[in-house]
């Protein structure tokens, strides 16, 4: 990713848009500047931006720019077909902004609306708009966005969700999408099911690769469900681990990866051995958070560091995935310690960088602030390694 001096001047949060077949169909980017009073051009961060999301991205963009001078600048320009703009009802009831809603309306941009006006928007102001972002404690109490129902008639995208109790109801009421999704429920209150029948052989393979078994006993385990051999060797040929060779074979993926490289695919593998639907918006943000852990050492060139810290961050949400509890886990697979210490203990040299990617989950730019300078990172370091990574997961099947 090139330079971009935009990117050391924001804080990012992150969050996935999830529509009705669990499938991400949108990234959120939340833009807090570091200096409000001083927001980066407009123009500078969607160029920025543009390197992640170019017009082929399998997902689109949605901007959620915190800073009203950004986005009136952004509103100003005409963002590529997979940019989207969300605009707080407040700023589209600004009589100076109706001709760029309009403007931008014509040429196709999508819009989404958020928040509540202090009256009602006029119908050329609302016809601008593909959909509303209602928050469900608006929803709880009856208030729509903008303030009106025709605001609602153009379908909505549910933000808040904290449960999948949540998520279901709001799908039931006609929400195209849900904004987040949970990840902190409880075990046994509704978060996941069973693990697959084939959870053991994985966990098997993964205890033969830790001893560095020869490739013929390795073989002899996949020989027992021969589909777990077509699975990892479609997740090694994905875009996003950007292979120059094509994998064919589980033998050929050991002779070409190694078995340190390996251990992370059978991590990602373990990761999604459950079936339930719910729970494939989770599998994607903890190959994000992997991804995203592994990125923020990518300068260090230590490919042992970079390959624990991928796999910390998929099994942090191990528990969720798989309906046990992390300790117990832990004690059953075969971990990194300083893994164990992270996401057990909450310690060790991995947390802090966990922190980190939960502190952009949060979409908290103080928290980020400050786990950031505890490990001496720039945030255009972060911010570059959170791009890379979502780069990276848009390209996984």
């Amino acid at each position: 990713m090139n330079e971009h001096p935009a990117l050391g001047q924001v804080a990012l949060g992150v969050a996935p848009m999830i529509d009705r077949q669990r499938a991400v169909s949108a990234t959120r980017l939340t833009v807090f500047p570091l200096r409000p009073d001083a927001p980066p051009d407009a123009a500078a961060l969607m160029a920025a931006l543009a390197e992640t999301w170019p017009a082929a991205a399998p997902q689109r963009l949605l901007l959620n720019l915190a800073n009203e001078a950004l986005l009136r600048g952004a509103l100003a320009l005409v963002p590529p077909a997979q940019v989207m703009l969300e605009v707080p009802a407040f700023l589209a009831a600004d009589p100076q902004l109706e001709w760029a809603l309009r403007a931008l309306h014509a040429r196709g941009c999508t819009l989404l609306l958020s928040g509540r006006a202090a009256q009602a928007l006029p119908p050329t102001v609302l016809g601008c708009f593909r959909q509303t972002i209602v928050e469900l404690d608006d929803e709880r109490r009856g208030l729509h966005t903008a303030g009106q129902p025709g605001a609602r008639s153009m379908g909505f995208v549910q933000a808040g969700v904290t449960r999948f109790s949540e998520v279901e109801e709001a799908f039931g009421r006609g929400a195209a999408a849900v904004l987040g999704w949970p990840l902190e429920e409880p075990l046994g209150q509704g978060r996941g099911k069973a693990a697959a029948p084939d959870l053991k052989v994985i966990v098997e393979l993964m205890k033969r690769v830790d001893r560095m078994e020869a490739i013929d006993r390795l073989e002899a385990v996949l020989k027992n469900d021969p589909t777990l051999a077509f699975r990892l060797v479609r997740y090694i040929n994905s875009a996003a681990f950007g292979l120059r060779v094509e994998i064919g074979s589980f033998r050929h993926a050991i002779m070409m990866l190694g078995y340190e490289k390996l251990k992370r695919w059978l991590a990602l593998l373990l990761a999604s051995a459950s079936s339930d639907p719910n729970l494939k918006p989770v599998l994607f943000a903890a190959v994000l958070r992997g991804l995203f852990m592994e990125e923020l050492v990518r300068a260090s060139g230590d490919e042992q560091r970079r390959s624990e810290l991928f796999i910390c961050g998929v099994f942090s949400l191990l528990d969720c995935l798989l309906a046990q509890p992390l300790e117990q886990l832990m004690a059953s697979i075969p971990v990194p310690q300083h893994v164990v210490d992270a996401l057990v203990h909450a310690s060790g040299p991995y947390r802090p960088y966990l922190e980190i990617v939960q502190a952009v989950e949060q979409a908290s730019a103080f928290d980020l602030r400050e786990a950031a300078e505890r490990m001496m990172l720039s945030i255009a370091e972060v911010n570059r390694a959170l791009l890379r990574a979502l780069a990276a997961a848009q390209q996984l099947d």
